[in-house]
Order: C-alpha cells, then sequence, then structure tokens
C-alpha cells in the first residue's frame, strides 16, 4: 500500500467548507477555550503543508502544560518515496521542521495561510530512536504532531466539520460492516466531497490497522485524515491507498495504538486527545 501526500505540490492549499453543527454538548467553559466551531481557520481536515508536501490534519491534542497540536500521518514528514511504508527504516525531517496550515486554495492557487506550526514529535523518528522491531508497528504506526504557534492558537476548534465529534477515543478496533466517518482536503478535489462516510472492513495487523471503504476515497494530499466510528469516537488516522486485494479502500493506522507510543516515547508530558465543542451527527441514512 503506498503513502499517497508525495504527488501534490506546495502550491496547492486546503479547501474546507465551513460546516454547520447542532447545539454543542460540551461545557461552556470547554466552549470559551477555542474559536467558534463554524469560523475556526484550524481544526480537524485543515490542510498542512511541511517542506512543500500536503497532508490533512485528523485531530487536537494537548499536553500537560496546555500547549495545542494538530496530529497528521508521520509519512508527511517523510524522506522517502510515496512507496516508503516501513517507519523504521525510513529518513524522515528533523524535530522543529516549520509547518504551514492553509485553506481554500486549488491545484492552482497556493491557498490562504491560516497559521504555523512546528514538527514535534514523528512515530517513524521515535520508532527509529527507541529501536522498534515489531512488523506491524514498523508499517503502521504512522503518526505525527505539529505544535500550533502560540500566536495561532486562538483559531483553533477541535470538532470535525460537518459530523462534529470526536467524542472520545475508540480502543476496541473496528467491527466489519460498521460505519465510519472522516473529513479529507486533499487539493486535488474540487471543494466538494470533502466529507466521506463508508464501511469498516474490520481491523488487522495485530490491531494496528483497519481497512475501509468510503463513497470518495481518500486521495494524495488526505493523508493523515482523522477517522470516526459509528459511535463519534477517534479510532484512525488516513495512512494509505490499496491497489490490492480491495482496490479503492483505505488503509487506516490505529489512532489509540499510534497514541500510546506517543504517550510513551514522544516527550510531551500529559498528551491527550481533545474532543470536540460540537456534538457527533452523522448525517440519517
Amino acid at each position: 500500500m503506498p503513502r499517497f501526500f508525495k504527488p501534490l505540490a506546495a502550491t496547492f492549499a486546503m479547501v474546507c467548507s465551513a460546516a454547520v453543527f447542532a447545539a454543542p454538548t460540551a461545557t461552556s467553559a470547554q466552549v470559551r477555550a477555542y474559536a467558534p466551531a463554524d469560523s475556526a481557520k484550524i481544526h480537524p481536515g485543515v490542510q498542512m503543508y511541511t517542506d512543500g508536501a500536503q497532508c490533512t490534519g485528523n485531530f487536537v491534542f494537548k499536553d500537560g502544560a496546555g500547549r495545542t497540536y494538530v496530529g497528521y500521518a508521520a509519512h508527511c514528514a517523510g524522506l522517502g518515496a510515496a512507496t516508503d511504508t516501513n517507519g523504521c527504516d525510513t529518513s524522515s525531517l528533523p524535530l522543529g521542521t516549520r509547518v504551514r496550515f492553509a485553506s481554500d486554495g486549488t491545484v492552482v492557487t497556493a491557498g490562504q495561510t491560516v497559521g504555523h506550526g512546528s514538527l514535534a514529535y514523528s512515530a517513524w523518528r521515535a520508532m527509529q530512536r527507541v529501536g522498534t522491531t515489531s512488523a506491524n508497528a514498523c508499517d503502521y504506526n504512522d503518526f505525527a504532531l505539529v505544535r500550533v504557534d502560540a500566536a495561532d492558537v486562538k483559531k483553533v476548534n477541535p470538532s470535525v466539520p460537518f459530523f462534529g465529534g470526536p467524542n472520545g477515543l475508540n480502543s476496541r478496533g473496528t467491527r466489519i460492516g460498521e460505519s465510519v466517518y472522516s473529513y479529507g482536503s486533499s487539493s486535488l478535489r474540487p471543494p466538494i466531497l470533502h466529507e466521506k462516510v463508508g464501511t469498516s472492513l474490520g481491523t488487522s495487523g495485530g490491531g494496528w490497522t483497519h481497512t475501509v471503504y468510503t463513497a470518495t476515497p481518500g486521495i494524495p494530499g488526505d493523508s493523515g485524515s482523522g477517522f470516526l466510528d459509528s459511535t463519534g469516537k477517534a479510532f484512525g488516522t488516513l495512512s494509505t491507498v490499496a491497489i490490492a486485494p480491495f482496490a479503492g479502500s483505505n488503509g487506516v493506522s490505529d489512532l489509540s495504538r499510534e497514541l500510546a507510543f506517543a504517550q510513551q516515547h514522544s516527550g510531551i508530558a500529559g498528551l491527550r486527545l481533545i474532543n470536540g465543542t460540537e456534538p457527533f451527527a452523522p448525517p440519517a441514512g
């Protein structure tokens, strides 16, 4: 399964439609801590550019000191080819590499810069540092964190556009036939069809990966996108596109395992997923 952020040039930027949500279920204090969901510039699904390559943010995280991070795929900062999927032997950009958050781009425009951050953690770099040998972890632990600049934290909301949530972390895996939801922002796609509804084909790789089918599959630039399960819990991050045997499907790395590894090896104390301020509201039918 090849990774798929490499084909995009630096001139690509996100196309992200505003979403309308139902009344929030978060506490008033939690809501006040973030930008309003319908006007936030940095959120799950935001487009992220690293050294000219474009990926999509998955979820918002915080550490014990209150600093804010947006997650994306580790291969977004990788230096290998698009077919290099083993994070234990593929080189990556150094921590501290600058990352640009952008919006409203197309295949011919750079879009509007909405913020900046710095690469703070890469599972690929961490696995190489600690000597990880698990084949499943090396293949599927595809997670990185970008620390949002302090000046841009006020632009952040943790709610997933269109669907709302997340409302927690899935640690059970996904069932075959379970509905799944994602919001991708590839600049190769026209300014529609960012929301994806699909079905899980189950969990594999020792619990490290899920295969999913969505009505519009993830394409280059969607890498890193977050996935919600049927109850609105965050369960995965978009990592690969399948060629066989399930052509048109995507490989989604298991977020509970990725986050647990990061909590142990990132050096970021108190790292945790942040729930959305808007309730999970999947489309009817």
